[in-house]
């Protein structure tokens, strides 16, 4: 056989066992550098960190867990209504069944929410804290969150799931709220490359009957209560882009001493974005 091609910069792949089913994580980087976990955003999986991972990963070991009950992390059974304690839970028992006793940890979106309650659990173990975009919604909002953004769904003979979840992905580019189609509602990015729509698809679509489920979990997460319980050092950052900007000061100001960012955003910059996290991780400061 040929020499390996796998270099420090690959991502690899590869399953741990934890309380009631598996975590799927990828990861990359030198296995005796200092271990950063990052957690993805909903819906999908660690997949659509892969650019920010590839460019942390010649100065740290990366471990990014999908989420239960995204992408390949599946439960046996997975609660009803589980909360993000369930999720950041599940996290920690993966990130221990891998031998990582302290870590810098970066959360984005709904894995921002999971991170922070890492954080709040383990302030001993998570040495850096880096959240990247979290919304602060009135109770009017978030009660239309739960009942319109993430709908249960389940596969039929009509493969209506299938194109159900094309729409739902490539519209959480063009609105927000997604199913807000109007001019009052549009955002500005425009699409990501039709490999990323199929990828972010196929993830979703694996997770069909669950993807709701940490979606729900992070719109009913109390911020405004857990983040002043933060006492690790903490960066609150946001990309410019991000529908959740208009949270970014509010947020920020939650976590005792967090420092504030604007990131380009990973799908922006993502080299760039890495190195404004990694200066605040390696200097606790930006």
């Amino acid at each position: 056989m040929g020499a390996s091609s796998v270099t420090q910069n690959s991502v690899r792949r590869g399953f741990v066992d934890v309380a009631d089913g598996q975590i799927h994580y990828r990861y990359a980087g030198n296995s005796n550098a200092s271990p950063l976990v990052m957690i993805h955003a909903s819906p999908g999986s660690s997949k659509s960190l892969e650019p920010l991972i590839r460019a942390f990963a010649p100065t740290r070991r990366v471990i990014a867990p999908d989420t239960m009950g995204n992408g390949d992390s599946v439960a046996d059974a997975m609660p009803a209504q589980p909360e993000i304690s369930y999720f950041a839970e599940r996290a920690l028992e993966a990130i221990q069944c891998l031998g990582i006793e302290t870590f810098d940890l970066c959360g984005t979106h709904t894995g921002g929410s999971i991170a922070a309650e890492i954080a709040i659990r383990e302030p001993n173990r998570v040495q850096h804290l880096a959240i990247d975009g979290i919304g602060l919604y009135p109770d009017d909002l978030q009660r239309e969150l739960l009942e319109r953004y993430a709908p249960t769904m389940k596969p039929d003979l009509h493969g209506t799931h299938i194109t159900w979840v094309w729409h739902f992905v490539r519209d959480t580019y063009l609105f927000w709220p997604w199913y807000r189609t109007d001019a009052a509602h549009r955002r500005f990015l425009g699409l990501p490359s039709p490999q990323a729509l199929h990828d972010k698809v196929l993830d979703v679509l694996k997770a069909i009957t669950t993807y709701h489920l940490s979606y729900r979990a992070a719109f009913r997460f109390d911020k405004r209560s857990r983040f002043p319980l933060i006492r690790v050092p903490t960066l609150a950052l946001c990309a410019a882009d991000d529908m959740l900007t208009q949270w970014h000061d509010e947020f920020a100001a939650l976590i005792p001493g967090a420092v504030k960012a604007v990131v380009p955003g990973i799908a922006a910059d993502p080299a760039k974005t890495a190195e404004i996290i990694e200066r605040f991780l390696s200097e606790g400061f930006h």
